[in-house]
């Protein structure tokens, strides 16, 4: 079957759809309901049954989550309640949806999505999809195959400061930064990718990505091709899906 429930858990909303994943396709509107606060595991599980529930739903789920994944277990929580660290959120899904529900790094579900079915598709070497968000989250892609979990936003840019407290898209908020002073901060910490990882590709997506006639003319790399990611915020839920259909098929 190739239509399975993405779900993709955020700072401020979670939202699914089914995912077609031969074409990357949503095959019924995305439903978002807001993350609660403090994002707490016993109520993000109850939000996920709620979307489960909301488009009946039979199969098997993919879900995103933003911080470290291995194994079906959360292994960090930068941005939601530490109660989800060294979790078994697979399980817990699972058991609240009675679903069989496969779990990945968000960032990591983006770079999926982008490298299948948009900006990176076709693209052979090294993809790098950066999510600009709340954080940075990272996807290191080569020749389609991920490289999973490399939270490239904690590396240290300035100082003692880690590059997403400098350069996400909350910090350009917070600072009320012009849009060309985001490039021209965001445009320094990808020559510093570039230096690290050699990539033949950027792909910018997370909330940024809806903005980019805004950046793309002032955000450039020396060497490296810069693009806006193509599926925005239906990026991580194409991505969720994607995983678990691979999953399945690797059975």
């Amino acid at each position: 079957m190739s239509v399975i429930l993405g779900i993709d858990i955020g700072g401020s909303g979670i939202k699914g759809a089914p995912v077609d994943t031969v074409t990357g396709q949503l095959v019924a509107e995305r439903h978002r309901i807001p993350t609660p606060p403090g994002a707490a595991p016993d109520a993000v599980q109850n939000v996920v049954n709620e979307l489960v529930r909301h488009f009946g739903h039979t199969g098997a789920v993919g879900v995103t989550f933003p911080g470290i994944v291995q194994g079906g277990k959360t292994l960090s929580a930068a941005n939601v309640d530490k109660g989800w660290i060294g979790l078994d959120a697979a399980a817990l899904f699972s058991q609240a949806t009675g679903r069989e529900v496969f779990l990945i790094n968000d960032a990591d579900a983006a770079g999926l999505a982008e490298a299948q079915f948009g900006a990176g598709a076709g693209v052979r070497g090294v993809v790098l999809v950066l999510t600009f968000g709340t954080g940075i989250g990272s996807a290191l892609i080569h020749d389609g195959v991920l490289v999973p979990n490399t939270e490239l936003g904690h590396l240290y840019l300035k100082g003692d400061r880690h590059a997403e407290t400098w350069t996400s898209d909350r910090a350009r908020e917070q600072g009320d930064l012009s849009w060309k002073e985001w490039a021209g901060r965001a445009g320094k910490y990808l020559a510093h990718l570039e230096l690290l990882f050699s990539p033949d590709l950027f792909v910018i997506g997370g909330g940024v990505s809806k903005k980019a006639d805004k950046w793309s003319e002032s955000l450039v790399a020396e060497r490296t091709r810069v693009v806006p990611a193509q599926l925005r915020n239906e990026a991580g839920i194409v991505g969720a899906a994607l995983v678990a259909a691979r999953r399945l098929q690797g059975r």
